[in-house]
């Protein structure tokens, strides 16, 4: 499958959108979670959980799952590919994997929280709402950075796809169309 120009660019618009916008929000969720976990005032707790848990279950999974297709789409209908670039496979698993602990980790922690914090209780574990966003904000730069300096190579696919490819106006070597110029 091969995206048309325009079609690639809508995508790479969206994807890159889609990702700042789940950074962003992650790093919100970081300040609301040291907020929680660091004043003594019951009131300012109850509100950053409860604002957490508000963002976590509106927007967290729809940018997610925004970013993640985006990505998809662009690594299977670029020649960049999903598997020819171990910077974009390294992004796939990550986007997976952060995805998925969104899902199965922060959300159920921030759910946890509120649900003690509502009932008078303190909060019960700091981690509960440190961990999933220190962790995700982390790995969101960490692919943000490999996005944009795209290190490491081909992967042995990618290296074989090159091989195989006819030499052609770049001098055999199969580079990704508009990648010169970065």
């Amino acid at each position: 499958m091969k995206l048309s120009r325009p079609a690639r660019k809508g995508s790479l618009v969206v994807h890159v959108v889609a990702s700042a916008g789940w950074l962003g929000l992650t790093f919100g969720l970081l300040a609301l979670g040291i907020t929680a976990a660091t004043t003594g005032d019951p009131v300012i707790v109850e509100s950053s959980v409860r604002a957490m848990k508000l963002f976590a279950d509106w927007l967290l999974l729809p940018l997610a799952l925004l970013t993640f297709l985006s990505g998809l789409l662009l690594s299977l209908g670029t020649p960049w590919g999903l598997a020819r670039h171990k910077w974009v496979y390294t992004k796939f698993w990550l986007s997976l994997a952060t995805l998925a602990a969104t899902a199965f980790v922060l959300r159920p922690a921030v759910n946890g929280a509120v649900a003690a914090v509502a009932a008078g209780h303190p909060l019960p574990d700091t981690g509960d709402v440190l961990f999933g966003p220190i962790v995700s904000s982390s790995a969101y730069v960490f692919m943000t950075v490999i996005s944009v300096l795209k290190p490491w190579g081909p992967t042995r696919r990618g290296r074989t796809h090159r091989a195989a490819a006819t030499p052609g106006a770049r001098g055999g070597i199969d580079v990704p169309a508009g990648a010169a110029s970065r």
